[in-house]
């Protein structure tokens, strides 16, 4: 008897078939059952894969062109290469260009060819880490016996290109703890090494593409085909893990994109990001100064910087009293016992300034690094009833953290910086009323200041981390769950990222986007159930009995030096007229008209409008074009008939000539323009 074997994929509810149907009498049956597995969609759309499907089939199966412009994917919210098996039921997210994610493999996956091209050019150099970054991506390398400087750029560049031509496909595979030890060992990568030797067995896996092999998590994109455009941007030094007493690495930054004509783009915002740079123009209009006698990261707010940085205050604290907060005041140092208590200690001590030590035998205080426990000493100064709150309270508090040097950078990173700090203290059923309160003055000061463009961002605690964070796990799910009913309420669409919460507690991030689209992180509200419980704070409710506060924590600007560095980008220098820290010169066209220039100036004065003198031995067209430079919204031009006449000529930057006026109508019209502004 012959018999035939037939295989045949078949789902459970499938009958057996009769054998005659096969034409014969006798059949054996070989049934191979494929396991399938169902895959979500984010609209919540379900369809059936076979078990082992990789996220490009299942793109594929969509459409071919998305397969083509997909790069990244996640698993039950799990970074996920597009060419690695799915084998249970998941949920999926595919990511292209324009996402966040999509990016982030692509430069990933970047740094990693920029590792590959070193290795190629520079025998004997060193890894240490390769990641991605906001715009583009960076590797830490030791060059050994190599010396690589900006004018290596353009071979580096030609070489990464050429391995992307090669359409290298990137292979991710799981090593054992030794075996990467050894691979990476044999290799003489002692950065490596020490990594791998922190790592758990079992969770280790490699890339590898073309004759380069990197210990990395992932993800990446399939190949490097997408690869269309390199450009190596800037080097600098980086310690080895950010300890300024280990190895000095190099670390290459750069940026590709998958079109050329989006290099191009991308050059040309860097030009402009250039002229908006904060420190270049804090420079050329006398905002701040550094000095190398002062410290390194301590800025000096010149005159007119410290007219702006006063302006920003007397807004907010405008719109503070109609929101009912107290102002307050503390010392700029506190004792090391203040910060064990807070926990601040505990996870910052090693990262901050050396403890002062007093005359007293075994005394130390800190230079402040957060206002919050100050403020828990001054709730604790007096007894508290459930009529107290919510109580607010609220300082511009300058606090000192210990930066690495390299880490420094203008007013955006820097060693001493003041806070527009405030600390909600309310009963937990205000929460929500207060949450909402706080977000729509932070909504206010970006309408005002012209921050159109903003997302939000929810940040909540890893779990799979806890011990980074203090406080128990009742009072974490309360916190998060009154940020997310807060933003749900005021219809604010937010991500949630896991991992970014501060350690006392979840926050809502503001991040707005630049006049060119960069990303800056400003505003911040912070919901804190576990500060209130070290501090032993209580007030006395409506029932007679002691209860515990829970705590909100609101910077709406976060920092003054990095709002105002944000703010001079943002605007290239061009304040609103409100917060100009001067809004008009005022220009005699000869010395003889110098006595009417300071009268003009004096009177503008008296009308509470910044002015100032040009009274410089130049030529009219040169004070102009020097005073534009200078970013002054109004100049005013005075002579002979402006001072026979009790005028102005008027010239308003951007509009031209606005017509001679009486001094007292200029003030009047500028006037009314602020309060249109600011009102």
């Amino acid at each position: 008897m012959t018999l035939k074997f037939i295989n045949f994929v078949a789902d459970f509810r499938t009958e057996a078939r009769p054998a005659a149907l096969f034409g014969c009498q006798s059949v054996v049956y070989s049934i191979h059952t494929m396991e399938m597995i169902k895959i979500t969609f984010p609209d919540k759309s379900v369809k059936e894969f076979e078990s082992g499907i990789t996220p490009l089939a299942v793109a594929e199966s969509i459409s071919p062109r998305l397969a083509k412009d997909v790069l990244a994917a996640s698993v039950n919210d799990q970074e996920w290469d597009l060419s690695r098996p799915i084998t249970e039921d998941a949920e999926i997210k595919l990511f292209k260009w324009d996402d966040p994610e999509g990016k982030h493999a692509f430069w990933h996956s970047s740094a990693h060819l920029l590792a590959e091209a070193l290795q190629d050019l520079y025998p004997g150099v060193k890894f240490g880490i390769g990641p991605a970054v906001e715009n583009g991506f960076y590797y830490d390398i030791d060059p050994g016996e190599n010396a690589i400087t900006a004018a290596d750029f353009p071979k580096i560049e030609k070489r990464m290109l050429e391995l992307a031509q090669e359409k290298q496909e990137i292979k991710r595979a799981d090593i054992s703890k030794a075996d990467a030890l050894k691979l990476f060992g044999d290799r003489g990568e002692t950065y490596k090494c020490e990594l791998i030797s922190e790592l758990e067995d079992g969770h280790i896996t490699t890339y590898t593409q073309g004759s380069f092999t990197d210990l990395c998590r992932g993800p990446h994109i399939p190949n490097t085909a997408p690869i269309k455009a390199v450009k190596i941007t800037s080097l600098a030094g980086a310690y080895w893990r950010g300890d300024e007493k280990r190895n000095q690495l190099v670390r290459v930054y750069g940026i590709t994109f998958p079109k050329k004509s989006m290099l191009d783009e991308y050059l040309a915002l860097l030009e402009e990001a250039k002229k908006r740079d904060h420190r270049k123009l804090g420079k050329e209009m006398e905002l701040f100064a550094f000095s190398q006698n002062v410290g390194a990261g301590l800025p000096l707010w010149l005159p007119k910087g410290a007219a702006l940085r006063d302006r920003l205050e007397q807004f907010l604290r405008k719109i503070q009293r109609k929101y009912g907060y107290k102002q307050v005041i503390t010392p700029h140092i506190g004792n090391k016992n203040l910060y064990v208590t807070s926990g601040h200690y505990a996870k910052y001590g090693k990262d901050s300034f050396q403890p002062i030590h007093t005359p007293e035998e075994g005394e130390e205080y800190l230079l402040k690094p957060m206002n919050c426990p100050h403020h828990c000493e001054i709730f604790r100064a007096l007894p508290r009833s459930y009529r107290d709150l919510p109580l607010r309270l609220a300082e511009f508090g300058t606090v000192y953290r210990y930066e690495q040097s390299g880490e420094l950078h203008g007013l955006t990173r820097v060693r001493g910086f003041t806070q527009d700090d405030a600390h909600i203290y309310c009963a937990p059923d205000q929460i929500k009323d207060e949450f909402l309160k706080v977000m729509d003055i932070i909504f206010y000061i970006f309408k005002a200041l012209k921050f159109d463009n903003f997302e939000a961002q929810i940040s909540l605690r890893d779990p799979a981390h806890k011990e980074k964070y203090i406080g128990s796990d009742e009072n974490w799910h309360l916190a998060e769950n009154a940020i997310i009913e807060a933003c749900e309420e005021r219809g604010l669409k937010a991500r949630k990222e896991l991992g970014e919460a501060a350690f006392y507690g979840p926050k809502l991030d503001f991040m707005v986007k630049d006049a060119i689209g960069r990303r800056w992180q400003l505003g911040t509200i912070q919901v804190d159930y576990n500060l209130p419980e070290r501090f032993e704070l209580e007030y006395t409710g409506s029932d007679n009995k002691k209860h515990r506060p829970v705590m909100i924590h609101r910077a709406p600007f976060g920092s003054l030096e990095r709002f105002v560095a944000v703010l001079l980008e943002h605007t290239a220098g061009h304040f609103p007229l409100w917060l100009a820290p001067v809004q008009c010169a005022v220009l005699p066209v000869s010395d003889k008209y110098l006595d009417y220039a300071r009268k003009v100036a004096d009177e503008l004065d008296q009308a509470e409008i910044r002015a100032e003198v040009d009274d410089r031995n130049e030529t009219l067209g040169r004070k102009i074009r020097d005073n534009q430079l200078k970013k002054i919204p109004y100049i005013l031009v005075v002579g002979e008939k402006e001072a026979e006449n009790g005028e102005v000529s008027v010239r308003k930057v951007g509009e031209g000539d606005k017509g001679s006026m009486k001094i007292a109508n200029f003030a009047e019209l500028l006037t009314a323009e602020v309060k249109a502004m600011t009102e």
